[in-house]
């Protein structure tokens, strides 16, 4: 599964896999609970594979960011919470991406980056930051030919 298919959606905890598109939104399931919901239209929805964070020279892809997460953790649940506090999660960050723009990556967007990838790692769905980039590079060398 492709972060293209996995959202998080304003106001609601966690993140939320699609399951199904409908006329008027979608139906999701939570990877907290797997419990499912439908979310209209109008919901402020965010998919992750959409997402970049911002540095002082360029925004980078929030798949690049929770790859290095998983680097820095060879895979598995971060060594920081996400509920701890601003200084603890600045500097982890800084470890993870040291040239993040701080004036423009909020401490919550930290918490909110740890948590999901904590999610994602829980759900075994961090292999999909590596099957992602292998078919973007094997159709780099298809297009090249």
């Amino acid at each position: 599964m492709s972060l293209e298919k996995i959202l998080a959606i304003s106001g609601k905890p966690g993140l939320y896999e699609i399951v199904t598109q409908t006329r008027t939104g979608a139906v999701v399931q939570s990877l907290l609970d797997n419990k499912r919901i439908t979310v209209g239209a109008h919901s402020n929805i965010s998919i992750l594979s959409e997402i970049a964070i911002y540095t002082l020279t360029e925004e980078v892809p929030l798949k690049d960011v929770l790859k290095k997460v998983k680097d820095k953790e060879n895979g598995e649940q971060t060594s920081i919470s996400h509920k701890d506090g601003k200084d603890a999660l600045e500097e982890y960050f800084f470890d993870v991406l040291p040239d993040y723009d701080e004036d423009r990556v909020y401490p919550s967007d930290i918490k909110k980056v740890i948590q999901w990838y904590n999610l994602l790692q829980k759900n075994s769905l961090l292999d999909a930051l590596e099957s992602e980039e292998n078919t973007s590079s094997n159709t780099t060398t298809d297009e090249e030919e």
